[in-house]
Order: structure tokens, then C-alpha cells, then sequence
């Protein structure tokens, strides 16, 4: 291995649900999953088997990833329990999880306190934990609990619990800084001394950012020999969150010369990863994040622009393409074209970069932008729009128009009932037809009609199903007469899926051109 190769963790989707108003649903999950796994990061942890329904299900139906280690986490076993009779850590090793993360204590004073042990005996709980663990899954990673206070307290214990999970058989002994509260010179001298009796190439780090230092102190781990980083995506996490791997990968390969499992064309999707996130959450990206926000290379009219116009360097510290982003000028907006270009090879898309109507895209996608469109979340529609302006996209169906009534009345007995209704008329294959459905909400109710009226001429229809559905307020200030944008998953029986997006301060409206665009993807793609 090439002491300049280090390993990336990813902890988004069980440390990042621990963020205040984040919440994932096994859908959210599959989909940052594979977000990840594009990307290129070595290692997913899923969440927690047997912690929660959401976790269980996301391994119940785990997504195939084609670069990543998908990862299960959990604790080592109990007290007075022997490793292959303990609950907890048995649900853990989950069929679907090919390395697990165990989580232990190195501090002697919450050994002695929280745990009310003797220190050898947690010693022991997390050698056999590693040891029996090992015999289930290829590779074992023990996360060491507030492994920096432990060692300003006592070092000796502390590099005990490392050296037992290492000789144990441990791939990585991860050092954490819990409550965040390390500086990038403290983490740099404790990981030299850990170095010396566990290898740098078995060491990482999990840092958290309640001092400002998540990001600054992992990279002086790797400049005292660890080879892992643990994080998550734009800094999720509990109190104030955990290293941002969005703004470590650049610093490590741009700036530090570190080879890791992204690649240079990998590292132009950054931007898009972090704001696909973003959406999924339903909040406004962070306009001023480092490399990947709006505002990272935007550059106000005055010396700034005229500067930056004869040599970015001055002001820009890498290329905005390198990451994915671009410059902003603002008083000239311009950029733009290498982003849609790249775009275009992902989707396959063939086209000159001096074609007028790659030009007349790039304003269209800006334009709807600031109406509220969002493309990084919503690829599929993104892929249409494209196709529409540059070729063509066949129109299978055209809807003359549609109804959506909703029903509020109390059912025999005292139960209070809201049902909906959809009714639709379209032109499918040169005849006029018209339909009505039932749902359990109006955007259900819509879907089931669209359904009924195309599924005789469009049988490829039968497997999609709608799996997640998202709405966001785009102008709050305006109460019930905000813009509203709808975001909607679909999937198919091929286990594809694909995201789309419509706008509208209608929210029913919005929903139906997230819908047509879901189903139109689907014909295309299958070769309607």
C-alpha cells in the first residue's frame, strides 16, 4: 500500500441522522448510498442494525455498491456477556454489511464512571468483541470512544485499548475526538505516539467539530501517519457536527498530494454530492461552503474581477471545475458551460460545445434556477431538458387536462375520512381518453389516474412506483402563496431510480411535472 494512500469513511447516514431536524427515510439512505459509492469513498456505514426500524430495513434491502465497503456499526459486547452471547453485537453482523465498526471505551475515567467496570475487563470486552467479530466479516474497525481525553488522562491505558483492538485483528483503530474539543497540534503529537506501537497504516480518525477543528485536525492525523478519515457529507452530525469530508477530499488530494479512492474526473462531482444532499434534506444549500458553495468563487465587480480575469490565481485557490463549481462574476454571470458539458458526458449525451442551443440550455437551466429549479437533486429531469433543447424527446402522451378533488367527511362511526380523487383526460397514441382514481392524498390520487390511462399503451409502466416524495418551500414569506418545489423518486423493477422536479406555486402542479417527467424518463430510457 502507498504510504500516500488514505482511506475515506463515510458516517452521514447514522452520524448525520444524529443532526437536529435530519431525519432519513431507507430511501434517503439507498440514494446517498449510491451517491457515495459514485463518488468513489471507501467505506459506508449504513446505521445501526437492530438500533431502529429505518437502519434494519436499509440492510434488509441494502443497495449493491460497486466501489465502497458497505459498513454496519455497533458496540462492542457487554459486561459479564461473552462476544457470541451478547444481542447487541450479534444483530450487527448483518449479511449485508462486509466490514463492521465497533465502538468501545478507551477513557478510563467513563470505563470506571459510565460503565462501572474495571478497566482490564473493558480491555477484554474489546478484544473479544474485535476477535469474535473477525470470524464473521472480513474486516473489523474499532472506533476508541474519547480516545484524546482518555490519553491526556492517562496514556497508558488509553494506548492499552488501542494495542488490544489492533492485536485483536482490527483493519483500523480509529482515535476520536468526541466532544470535538481537540486542537490540530494536540491530535498531530497524540497520533505520532499511537504510531509508535500501532502502524499509521492501521490508524484513523474521527473527529467532531465543537471547536471549529474537525476538518483541521483530521488532516494533521494524516500528517502524523493515519491513513483513515472518518466524516460525513457537508459536516452532519450531532452539537455541531463531524468533519466535513466535502471539504477534507480537496484539501487531501489538491492541496496535500494524498491519493485516495476518488479519482480526479470523481472529484468534479463534489459540488454535486454535496448539494444532492442538500435537497434531499429540503434546506437551502450553504451559499458560503468552502469549494462547493455559490459564493466559493464568486467574485465581486472592481480590482477582485479585473484581477481574477487575468489570472484566477489571484483569488481562486484551485480551478471551481476541479470540484465541480464554477465562477460567479456578478455583475457579468458567465460560466457554466464546462459544468453542463460534464453533465452531458455522464448521461451520454454527444454535443458540440459551440452549438447555439448548448448556449440557449445554459441560460434556460439558469433561468430556471432562480425560478426554483434544482438539477443536482433531480438528474433525470435534468437529462430531459437537455435532450428537448438539443434533439428531441418524443411526446408519448399530452394531457388536455385534470382534476383533483378532495373529500373531508366522517365515515359510519366516528372515524374521520379524507379521500381523493383524480380525474384525467389525455391524448395517448392519437385517441382521447379520460379516467378517474382514487388516492390516499392528491398527488396519489393523480398518479394512480396517470397510471390507469397509459399503462394498455405503456405496459414498460408496470413496475414503476413512486418512492419518495419531497416538498419545499421556496418563499416562506409568502405564506400560502409560495413557490413550492416537488421532488419525487422513482423506481423500477430493474432497481433503477431516477429523481425529477417541478415547480409551481401550486403544489399539485408542481407535483404533476415531477410526475410527467418521471414517467416520460421511464419511456425513453426503456425505449418506448
Amino acid at each position: 500500500m502507498s504510504d500516500k494512500r488514505v482511506y475515506l469513511y463515510d458516517s452521514t447516514l447514522r452520524d448525520g441522522a444524529q443532526t437536529q431536524g435530519v431525519d432519513f427515510s431507507p430511501a434517503d439512505k439507498m440514494a446517498i448510498a449510491r451517491e457515495l459509492d459514485s463518488l468513489g469513498i471507501d467505506y459506508i456505514e449504513g446505521g445501526w442494525p437492530g438500533a431502529n426500524p429505518t437502519d434494519d430495513a436499509f440492510f434488509a434491502d441494502a443497495p449493491k455498491l460497486a466501489r465502497a465497503t458497505l459498513t454496519a456499526f455497533g458496540m462492542t459486547r457487554r459486561a459479564g456477556r461473552s462476544a457470541s452471547n451478547d444481542p447487541g453485537l450479534q444483530a450487527v453482523l448483518v449479511p449485508a454489511a462486509k466490514a463492521v465498526t465497533l465502538v468501545g471505551k478507551s477513557w478510563d475515567f467513563q470505563v470506571t464512571v459510565a460503565l462501572g467496570i474495571p478497566l482490564d475487563e473493558n480491555v477484554r470486552m474489546v478484544s473479544e468483541s474485535v476477535s469474535y467479530a473477525k470470524t464473521k466479516v472480513a474486516e473489523v474497525i474499532f472506533d476508541a470512544e474519547h480516545f484524546f481525553d482518555g490519553y491526556r488522562a492517562n496514556p497508558g491505558y488509553a494506548l492499552s485499548v488501542a494495542t488490544a483492538a489492533y492485536e485483536a485483528g482490527a483493519r483500523w483503530v480509529v482515535l476520536c475526538d468526541t466532544n470535538g474539543g481537540s486542537l490540530p497540534h494536540e491530535v498531530e503529537e497524540i497520533v505520532t505516539a499511537v504510531a509508535k506501537v500501532v502502524p499509521g497504516a492501521n490508524i484513523g480518525i474521527h473527529c467532531h467539530n465543537d471547536s471549529a477543528s474537525a476538518v483541521a485536525n483530521s488532516l494533521a492525523a494524516v500528517r502524523a501517519g493515519a491513513r483513515q478519515i472518518q466524516g460525513t457529507l457537508n459536516g452532519l452530525g450531532e452539537r455541531c457536527g463531524n468533519a466535513n469530508l466535502i471539504s477534507i477530499l480537496p484539501n487531501l488530494m489538491l492541496k496535500m498530494g494524498y491519493e485516495t479512492g476518488v479519482s480526479e474526473a470523481d472529484l468534479t462531482k463534489l459540488t454535486h454530492v454535496s448539494r444532492m444532499l442538500d435537497e434531499r434534506l429540503n434546506r437551502a444549500p450553504d451559499r458560503h461552503a468552502p469549494y462547493v458553495g455559490d459564493s466559493a468563487f464568486a467574485h465581486k465587480g472592481g480590482l477582485h474581477v479585473s484581477a481574477v480575469e487575468k489570472d484566477p490565481r489571484c483569488y481562486e485557490h484551485v480551478t471551481p471545475e476541479s470540484v465541480g463549481n464554477r465562477r460567479h462574476i456578478v455583475v457579468s454571470d458567465q460560466a457554466g458551460r464546462s459544468n453542463i458539458l460534464a453533465r452531458f458526458r455522464d448521461i451520454g449525451i454527444d454535443a458540440d460545445p459551440n452549438d447555439p442551443k448548448v448556449s440557449k440550455l445554459i441560460d434556460e437551466v439558469k433561468q430556471r434556477e432562480y425560478a426554483g429549479y434544482a438539477y443536482d437533486g433531480a438528474e433525470a429531469s435534468f437529462e430531459l431538458l437537455a435532450r428537448r433543447m438539443l434533439s428531441s424527446v418524443p411526446d408519448y402522451f399530452r394531457l388536455l387536462g385534470f382534476r383533483v378533488i378532495d373529500e373531508r367527511r366522517w365515515d359510519v362511526g366516528t372515524d374521520l375520512l379524507t379521500l381523493s380523487e383524480a380525474i384525467i383526460k389525455a391524448e395517448v397514441k392519437g385517441e382521447t381518453l379520460m379516467t378517474v382514481a382514487e388516492g390516499n392524498g392528491p398527488v396519489a390520487a393523480l398518479d394512480a389516474a396517470m397510471r390507469k390511462i397509459l399503462s394498455p399503451a405503456y405496459p414498460q409502466l408496470a413496475d414503476l412506483r413512486l418512492v419518495d416524495y419531497k416538498v419545499r418551500i421556496l418563499d416562506p414569506q409568502a405564506a400560502t402563496n409560495a413557490q413550492t418545489r416537488v421532488m419525487i423518486e422513482s423506481a423500477d423493477g430493474k432497481g433503477e431510480r431516477w429523481s425529477t422536479v417541478g415547480v409551481s406555486t401550486n403544489v399539485i402542479d408542481a407535483s404533476y411535472a415531477a410526475l410527467h417527467d418521471s414517467i416520460t424518463y421511464k419511456l425513453l430510457r426503456d425505449g418506448a
